[in-house]
């Protein structure tokens, strides 16, 4: 029986991605155009894929979609709440409504669609949700300390459901992942700052496939694991973070510098 998969932010990055490896049944985006697209696309190899609009801040929405899916095929294999945006600047400079537009996408995002989907799953005795967080979650994030909050909050929920939902035949996972080549630093909110800078900077790293984090990320899925991580990434933030707290510091306070050259003044 083919998998029954829902994802969130599936239109474009690593939710494309995750869709095309999966042949996700279900896309689910607020980008009806480009959703149609990848409809067409999908369904030329595997028919019975489907785009829905859905704006992840918006409770009833996600409810309406994730039951009607439930009832159209009676189960929820996967359930990807991937949906997400980045957001540069300044906490002193920010204002409570950026705070709100984060939230809402970020983690609220990820809360409707777990709150929502989890007893469903613990209806049917199984199921596999995936929270997409980032490596920003896993440490600090100067001058992305609203985007870094939300993630830390996506993978304290996400790893501590990941033990209480076990008694239920439900697994629970979080992508975190970071330097992945998708439009999110391009589509990124910037406050009081260049962008262009900042993405200039970013892009200097050595970026990953969305296609490839797909392949790892269905992986890390297969083996249940709470964390889904790149493991050299993993392992260098643990022993600069623990080992070498001198170097942490000095990697952070170099963070701060540069992204203090990309203030508009």
């Amino acid at each position: 029986m083919r998998k029954i998969a829902v994802v969130t932010g599936g239109v474009s990055g690593i939710g494309k991605a995750i869709c095309q490896e999966l042949i996700a049944r279900i896309i689910a985006d607020i980008q009806d155009h480009e959703g149609r697209v990848l409809e067409a696309e999908l369904n030329k190899d595997i028919a019975h894929v489907k785009f829905v609009h859905l704006n992840v801040t918006d409770y009833k929405n996600v409810a309406s979609v994730i039951h009607d899916v439930f009832e159209e095929f009676n189960r929820i294999d996967y359930l990807f709440n991937n949906a997400g945006i980045a957001m540069y600047g300044e906490m002193g400079e920010m204002t409570i409504e950026d705070w709100k537009e984060i939230m809402a996408i970020n983690l609220w995002g990820v809360i409707y669609g777990t709150q929502i989907g989890y007893p469903l799953m613990k209806k049917q005795g199984f199921g596999h949700i995936v929270n997409t967080s980032s490596a920003a979650g896993l440490g600090p994030s100067p001058f992305s300390t609203a985007y870094a909050t939300t993630k830390h909050a996506v993978i304290g929920l996400t790893t501590s459901l990941h033990y209480e939902a076990e008694e239920f035949g439900i697994k629970v996972s979080t992508l975190c992942l970071t330097f992945v080549d998708t439009p999110i630093f391009d589509n990124a909110k910037a406050i009081h700052m260049d962008k262009s800078i900042i993405t200039k900077q970013l892009k200097q790293q050595k970026m990953i496939s969305p296609q490839r984090i797909a392949k790892m990320a269905i992986e890390g899925v297969h083996q249940n694991k709470p964390i889904i991580c790149p493991m050299p990434m993993r392992k260098t933030l643990d022993v600069v973070f623990t080992i070498f707290p001198f170097l942490h510091k000095a990697l952070m306070r170099m963070v701060c510098k540069v992204s203090r050259n990309a203030r508009l003044t």
